[in-house]
């Protein structure tokens, strides 16, 4: 037998002390939205590493700290830098639970907590593989450095000056984030990128007050209509963004995204059918991953304006607001986003107010890296099956602070099943893929060693 065979005999015998361990670990809140718990658990995390023989230290920045651990076993071995968050959302709403979101049980196969998925069971298993690796070998393959932020469920507004301020600290050979679900089949999923976002209001403004609709419609303006006409502008009707150059930077796929992306499993009328549609949205003939992939996306989060009670009211509304996002793929960025749609604004609604809100930044690490067959394979031995390559996924994680600031390739590793209900009540981890995490993150180590 190998020595990672070892290892993961090492991981299924201590399977029961894991599983109370991580229990043990989400029960203390570390809610970043209301400052509940978080260094506490911050301490937790560094007493931790420092058992692990890790040189680990809180380091304080205008918002909750960073939890960050070097451990180098030999300088011409790689150096793999390992992301996580351990802030978790708030548990609302309480009553939707059913066993406290802090008091996590095991039922059907699941740990349910709160923090158990996203991220504090991840991470978790992280630094279970590493203990495994020491238990049994008295060292570790590769170099490692353990960064863990308690701000990403708020937008990790701290983290790009963080990693400005620290490069010394941060140099590594590429960045693993062990983070959201595996595919809906449970099969492994490695991700080189994320799309990135911009979100922004539309305020429209009428007379100083609210009026009768029969005293004054056709002579006051209805912001509501201001704002439908100037939506209107922004997309056609065969779903293409029509903002003047919002999209002439996009970078086209490459053929090994394309590839990728083709290959994914997809039962798009199981799709259609959990999701009550009879059609997608425009344009129809582009393919279903390439819309979360490869194309920015322009969408109208929510409409407010006039009365929206029982029954009707006759009024004119004073004022409208259209709260949108557009999500941006390589390489957009906020400001040039912000930029494009207040010219258009200016030019179709000049009495319209663009109110700019939060932007982050796209990500992507080409598929060709060379640490790409070296991923694959740790989680082809830790798992027995292929995993799914994924180009970038829809939503938006702040991996660009690895890829444009650090300068690495960066890679999302998830190990929570996709339904774990991240963000919602009833958040849960199953059993088995908290231990197939911890194999998995043994394996990367030890093929980053070879």
């Amino acid at each position: 037998m190998s020595q990672i065979d070892d290892i993961f005999d090492y991981i299924k015998e201590n399977e029961e002390s894991y599983v109370a361990r991580v229990m043990e670990y989400v029960s203390h809140p570390s809610i970043s939205a209301h400052n509940i718990g978080i260094r506490e658990v911050a301490g937790m995390l560094v007493h931790y590493l420092k058992g692990l023989d890790f040189d680990a230290k809180l380091i304080e920045t205008p918002g909750h700290p960073f939890v960050l651990g070097h451990r180098t076993v030999d300088p011409s071995k790689p150096t793999v830098l390992l992301y996580g968050h351990y802030d978790v959302q708030p548990p609302d709403p309480l009553e939707a639970w059913v066993s406290p979101p802090f008091e996590p049980e095991v039922r059907d196969g699941r740990i349910w907590a709160r923090g158990i998925g996203d991220n504090k069971g991840q991470h978790f298993a992280q630094l279970l593989a590493i203990e495994a690796h020491l238990k049994v070998t008295g060292t570790l393959p590769c170099n490692i450095i353990f960064c863990l932020e308690g701000e990403e469920e708020i937008g990790s507004p701290q983290i790009a000056d963080f990693v400005r301020n620290h490069m010394d600290d941060l140099q590594a050979d590429l960045v693993v984030t062990s983070d959201g679900p595996l595919h809906e089949t449970g099969q492994p999923v490695i991700t080189f990128g994320v799309r990135g976002v911009a979100s922004f209001d539309l305020v429209a403004k009428g007379a100083s007050r609210d009026v009768h609709s029969g005293n004054f419609g056709g002579i006051v303006p209805n912001p509501i209509w201001t704002l439908v006409q100037l939506l209107a502008t922004m997309k056609d009707a065969d779903g293409n963004i029509t903002v003047e150059g919002i999209t002439e930077p996009v970078i086209p796929a490459t053929n090994l995204e394309l590839d990728a992306a083709s290959r994914l499993p997809l039962d798009l009328p199981e799709v259609m059918k959990d999701l009550g549609l009879e059609a997608l949205d425009g344009p129809l003939d582009r393919p279903y991953w390439d819309r979360l992939m490869f194309h920015p996306t322009l969408t109208i989060n929510g409409f407010h304006g006039g009365y929206g009670g029982p029954g009707s009211k006759t009024v004119l509304p004073n004022e409208a607001i259209a709260k949108c996002d557009v999500r941006l793929v390589e390489p957009l960025t906020p400001d040039h986003v912000f930029e494009r749609i207040e010219a258009h604004v200016a030019k179709h609604a000049p009495n319209v107010e663009v109110v700019r809100h939060n932007g982050m930044l796209p990500s992507k690490t080409p598929m060709d890296t060379p640490f790409a067959a070296t991923l694959i394979k740790a989680v082809e031995r830790a798992r027995g099956v292929e995993p799914l390559l994924y180009p970038t996924v829809g939503g938006s994680l702040p991996d660009y602070v690895w890829t444009k600031i650090l300068k690495k390739p960066a890679f999302v590793v998830p190990y929570a099943n996709a339904d774990e209900a991240n963000h919602a009540p009833n958040e849960n981890l199953e059993v088995v893929r908290f231990i197939d995490g911890i194999r998995t993150g043994a394996s990367l180590l030890f093929e980053l060693g070879q």
